[in-house]
């Protein structure tokens, strides 16, 4: 990236991937990934080259999260550099041949875009992921997809948090984008979720399209819910949990929870309350896949974000 007179220039983003199945039982992606396997037609856009790809063929298999490890925390330092063995466990292999096909992690080599195709349980509705405030590509990019989808809502979810920020397949790429969209139960496939990730992610295209073909887009401002905390259960002291998410809580993500709120119930019907100093908005909410990993939701806070200007970079 260059700067140039308040203008940020970028090369043109000629290899685009999709990936589903980075979780084996979320079916949206899985579907769409091997649908457009099949006819790429409606992915392809004039000078740019759309891959889809299944990331976990064991445990779309199995229709289940992850075989061995999550492989959307794998794609660590560590890892992609671990001689390669078959004692690895299998989402760590697949890491590499990822990063292998798609990468290097970091370098020039790799994929301008991937778009990572997610479910979940929650009530989050369509929602874009970022892994960055400071790349205005992806800012632009969801900007551009929000006003499309207008009026639907398309919350723009940022993860920047120094402990809570993980490592993602898409992170591979230059420009990661994630795209959750729920609430879907695992294992199934719902039409109105399926459409609602093809709808947004036929806008992501048009937009790689547009500005490949030197449409400027002009300085922006894109409202997301920043990563905060990640809370857990309340637990007794051998680790069960003792207490539900509180019915006035459930299914409201993106909605503020203020000091005083319910947020628990008790399996005895008694109301643990948020106390915080201040409104957060919870997102995430009772997760089915995040019992494993102690969370019940992450609480994020609202703030806009100013995008700069942005063009591809003159040849």
């Amino acid at each position: 990236m260059t700067s140039r007179c308040g203008v940020c220039c970028y090369n043109e983003a000629k290899r685009v991937a999709i990936f589903g199945g980075t979780h084996g039982n979320e079916m949206s992606g899985i579907m769409l990934v091997n649908m457009w396997s099949k006819n790429e037609a409606e992915i392809q856009r004039s000078g740019v080259m759309t891959k889809p790809f299944i990331t976990n063929p064991r445990a779309v298999e199995k229709c289940t999260r992850y075989v061995d490890t999550d492989l959307n925390r794998a794609f660590t330092p560590e890892n992609l550099s671990a001689p390669c063995a078959d004692e690895l466990p299998y989402e760590v292999q697949r890491a590499q041949e990822i990063n292998k096909m798609f990468g290097p992690k970091g370098s020039a080599n790799a994929y301008d875009v991937i778009f990572d195709l997610h479910n979940t349980t929650s009530n989050m509705g369509s929602t874009l992921i970022l892994e960055s405030s400071a790349d205005h590509f992806t800012l632009q990019m969801v900007h551009y997809i929000k006003k499309a989808i207008a009026p639907a809502s398309c919350p723009v979810l940022l993860n920047e948090h120094p402990l809570l920020k993980y490592s993602t397949s898409r992170s591979v790429a230059k420009h990661p984008i994630g795209l959750e969209v729920g609430p879907q139960p695992q294992g199934v496939l719902r039409s109105n979720i399926f459409e609602s990730m093809r709808a947004i992610m036929k806008h992501a295209l048009d937009f790689i399209e547009l500005f490949n073909n030197g449409v400027e887009f002009p300085p922006c401002s894109v409202d997301v819910f920043r990563v905060q905390e990640r809370m857990d259960y309340p637990r007794d002291t051998n680790g069960n949990i003792t207490a539900m998410v509180h019915p006035n809580l459930q299914d409201c993500d993106w909605e503020p929870l203020n000091p005083g709120d319910p947020m628990f119930q008790t399996f005895d019907g008694r109301t643990i309350p948020y106390e915080g100093s201040s409104p957060v908005y919870p997102t995430f909410i009772n997760e089915a896949a995040y019992y494993e990993k102690q969370q019940a939701f992450v609480t994020t806070r609202r703030e806009t974000l100013a995008a700069y200007a942005i063009r591809k970079t003159e040849q």
